[in-house]
């Protein structure tokens, strides 16, 4: 019965309802998107190129591993966990050997893969097909074959690819050059090779085998190891007949899908990054639609006071109540949900194809779509109605009937003291979340905490509304009264109508609070990082390079001028499971081209076996110097190495500092990222250091100013890829705000005609809209202003020691400004279509 009851109450009231379901609707979008994304992150297919040919893949093992016992009551607990590393890892070729001659084996084909770079029209090197070198013997792992010319013989002999022939318009007996991992070098063109199957997200050049092992750099060690079965060879015999001769070694054996991972590391690094990215919008979003769904609902019972204290007055049970505000929740909610979820799929796809364009996700993880995502998003939805529903509909069905209908017609003087004992507990873990952030040192801790923080408090501002709503009523009481009749009408709603004025509060508050976060977050860390590098930095110039890197060579050339040069090779590292940033510099005269601020130490120990560590890294793995670290090196290297020095500048140099030739041998580019120079006591000019560089033409020569700059443009397409992770959220934020505010003005027609009969004419009653909008958006903006100070500078305190967020006044006009031009226009056309009504017909009507 009591369905259908609520299916006849949500079709007489569509219009009631509507804001409702906007906001159930704009909340499923949202969560079927990130489950999207966090399915591709945890169930995306990786499909591999070079190995299409190789049923088996031998590679070596990209993971970092720890293993604990713990002995409890009895009971001993193994826990495995186990990390990616940040480089390829590499095999001894001998493994080779052993493979060969096991039953139902036709070949194995060693594998060498390394940075190989054609130095030619940008046109033709496209971003999606990033270039690799192998060595022609491992051309049958895809297989490649000779579609025009001849195979690499000697060592300046080369073979392209088709398609990169093709962009590049190269035939046999062309010149190219190619800047790989040593100095770039000009290579004969003698013969162009297509492949057997598709390959669309990599660019191969084929080398000697000879010159491929010199450039790969990895003496006596291959990349991977494909084997060829014989032809009617079960694969899975096979397959196991491999894993018994490696058994005992650390090789991992791929087969099928799981060939792709093998391939393409970033594509599996990106899973993890992806499921993080997933994970943390679709919390955020699921926290963000909760606190706007509960608002939406709040007001909507709000609106239907009356009727359900009318309900009540006939003999209608608590719990008879409760079922039909459920049930009409469920009916919205599940409407909204299967419609929102489909609005989500192409909304997923959306975002991953920018992510995708951005370069946080490489093409070659495939995005996965199934049922999931969608079931997950309506099923949040259900529950998320009918609990906010609950929620909303608390005291009017646990209030007595006469005072239901009393409060139907004047609004409670005091709010309900449960509500705002459970504002001020939210106050206090909100302050708590905030303490916390203050004292967390690395980003990835600092995300989750920073959002999670905001809204907590946003739903402080929630529950404490109508509290803060009449101590702003009351301070603006002088300016208000100042304003003329539509000034102390505002101010009488304000007053009088705390708790619906409040509903309004909440997604404003939310909105400037969060973006303001968002917009400020990565500046603040970026600035501080820059700020850092900026002050460290000696040199009187930088060389960059708009290829790979900038080879050993030309800081040898510089050398030979008596310059003092560091060259700085950047990678990641672990110590234990916990990854830090690093870098490798040349130790000689380092102190005259970088200066990290060293607190304790000396950088002069710096050498292949010892390590500078940031003040970070050594509170954090309690170090000083002369102590020893014990750590994994980007390709999976464990090292033992002595800490030389401490410094404070990790923030803008990385938080482990090693000798360059150490990091040099144990990453996928050598290449310098940038390289500082100090020129000899003749001062030289920025032209001077060209043309001794002019054998190097991809190699720039920078002031330290204009090197400032490129990190800056690097820094700006970081907070791109943030920005869209969150900006969907504020999108949906924004959303709430005008249908909250469209919902508010629209119950009010009644009371709007009421004030034309009393006189009032239609362009006070709007002005008194624009002026109620307006004292919310002032106070909207105070509270989410305040929030996103105080999350903000303990954001700034935690990752850069100093309580400056950085906030850019600009920026932070406009973010108001966009905020009060949503009030006010969500505000203003309900208002307008409100008063079109002849006032007489509306005070005379059925309620």
């Amino acid at each position: 019965m009591m369905l259908r009851y609520a299916l006849k109450t949500v079709r007489a009231r569509k219009g009631g309802f509507l804001g409702a379901f906007v906001a159930l609707m704009c909340a499923a979008a949202l969560i079927t998107a990130c489950g999207t994304l966090l399915e591709t992150g945890l169930r995306g297919t990786i499909r591999t190129e070079r190995y299409a040919a190789a049923p088996i893949v031998v590679s070596a093992d990209q993971n970092v591993h720890r293993t604990t016992v713990k002995h409890k009551k009895g009971k001993t607990k193994v826990k495995h966990k186990a990390k990616p590393i940040a480089e390829r890892a590499w095999l001894a070729d001998d493994l080779a050997t052993r493979l060969r001659g096991l039953p139902g084996v036709r070949r194995v084909v060693p594998e060498l893969t390394f940075l190989a770079q054609p130095l030619t029209a940008a046109s033709a090197v496209e971003k999606d097909r990033p270039a690799y070198g192998h060595a022609w013997d491992s051309a049958a792992l895809t297989p490649y074959r000779l579609t025009a010319g001849r195979a690499p013989e000697s060592d300046t002999d080369l073979v392209v690819d088709r398609h990169f022939a093709e962009r590049a318009h190269l035939k046999p007996g062309d010149r190219l050059t190619v800047q790989s991992t040593r100095s770039p070098r000009t290579y004969r063109v003698t013969g162009i090779a297509a492949p057997a199957s598709d390959v669309s997200h990599q660019t191969s050049l084929f080398f000697s085998t000879a010159e491929a092992t010199r450039l790969a750099a990895h003496p006596a060690q291959v990349s991977a190891i494909g084997v060829l079965p014989e032809n009617g060879a079960d694969v899975r015999t096979v397959e196991r007949a491999v894993t018994e001769a490696l058994n005992g070694t650390t090789a991992q054996i791929a087969s099928g899908d799981e060939r792709g991972p093998v391939e393409f590391l970033d594509a599996a690094a990106a899973r993890i990054r992806l499921v993080s990215m997933g994970g943390a919008m679709g919390g955020t979003s699921l926290l963000v639609a909760v606190l706007v769904v509960v608002g939406t609902f709040a007001l909507s019972v709000q609106q239907r006071h009356r009727e359900l204290a009318l309900l009540r007055a006939i003999a209608a049970t608590q719990g008879q109540i409760r079922t039909l505000l459920g049930r009409e929740a469920l009916i919205v909610g599940a409407a909204a949900g299967v419609g929102g979820a489909i609005v989500g799929l192409p909304l997923g796809s959306w975002l991953y194809d920018r992510f995708v364009a951005l370069g946080a996700v490489p093409s070659t993880l495939q995005h996965t779509v199934s049922v999931l995502p969608l079931f997950a998003a309506v099923g949040a939805t259900l529950f998320g109605a009918w609990a906010a529903a609950r929620i909303s509909s608390r005291r009017v069905v646990r209030i007595r009937p006469a005072e239901a209908l009393a409060e139907a017609r004047v609004e409670r003087t005091r709010p309900a003291w449960g509500r705002t004992l459970a504002g001020l507990v939210l106050l206090a873990v909100g302050a708590v979340l905030v303490a916390v952030l203050s004292r967390l040192r690395t980003e990835p801790a600092l995300t989750p905490v920073t959002f999670l923080a905001v809204v907590v408090l946003a739903t402080a501002v929630s529950l404490l509304g109508p509290l803060l709503v009449r101590a702003a009523a009351a301070g603006l009481a002088g300016p208000l009264r100042l304003s003329g009749p539509a000034g102390r009408l505002a101010r009488a709603n304000l007053r009088g109508n705390a708790a619906r004025m409040a509903s309004v509060v909440t997604p404003l508050t939310l909105l400037v609070g969060m973006t303001c976060t968002v917009l400020f977050v990565q500046p603040t860390l970026g600035n501080a990082a820059r700020a850092q590098a900026r002050e460290g930095v000696r040199a009187d110039y930088v060389l960059a390079a708009q290829g790979p890197g900038v080879p050993a060579a030309a800081a040898r050339a510089l050398r030979t001028r008596h310059d003092i040069v560091t060259e700085v090779v950047r990678t990641t590292v672990r110590v234990g499971l916990d990854k830090y940033a690093a870098q490798g510099v040349t130790p000689a005269g380092l102190s005259r081209t970088w200066d990290p601020d060293v607190t304790a130490g000396t950088l002069d120990d710096l050498d292949s076996g010892t390590v500078a560590v940031s003040e970070l890294a050594a509170d954090q793995l309690h170090l000083k110097p002369g102590d020893t670290l014990r750590l994994t090196l980007g390709d999976g290297t464990p090292v033992r190495l002595t800490v030389a020095a401490v410094y404070t500048r990790g923030l803008g140099f990385g938080d482990l500092t090693f000798a360059h030739d150490l990091v040099a041998r144990h990453v996928d580019n050598p290449l310098a990222a940038s390289v500082l120079v100090r020129t000899a006591r003749t001062a030289r000019t920025q032209t001077q250091l060209t043309t001794t560089l002019r054998e190097f033409p991809a190699v720039r020569v920078l002031a330290p100013a204009e090197a400032d700059s490129l990190r800056i443009e690097r820094q700006q397409a970081n907070a791109e890829v943030n920005l869209l992770a969150m900006g969907l959220v504020l999108a949906f934020t924004a959303i709430a705000v005008v249908n909250t505010l469209a919902m508010s003005v629209s119950e009010r027609v009644r009371e709007f005609a009421m004030l034309r009969l009393a006189g009032a004419t239609r362009r006070q009653v709007l002005r008194m809209l624009r002026t109620e909008a307006l004292s919310v958006l002032l106070l909207a903006t105070a509270l989410g202003s305040g929030i996103a100070l105080a999350v903000l500078t303990a954001f700034s305190v935690g990752m850069t020691g100093s309580a400056a967020p950085a906030v850019t006044p600009l920026v932070y006009l406009t973010v108001v400004a966009v905020a009060g031009v949503l009030a006010l226009v969500a505000t203003a056309l309900p208002g307008r279509v409100a008063l079109r009504t002849r006032p007489v017909l509306v005070a005379t009507a059925k309620e």
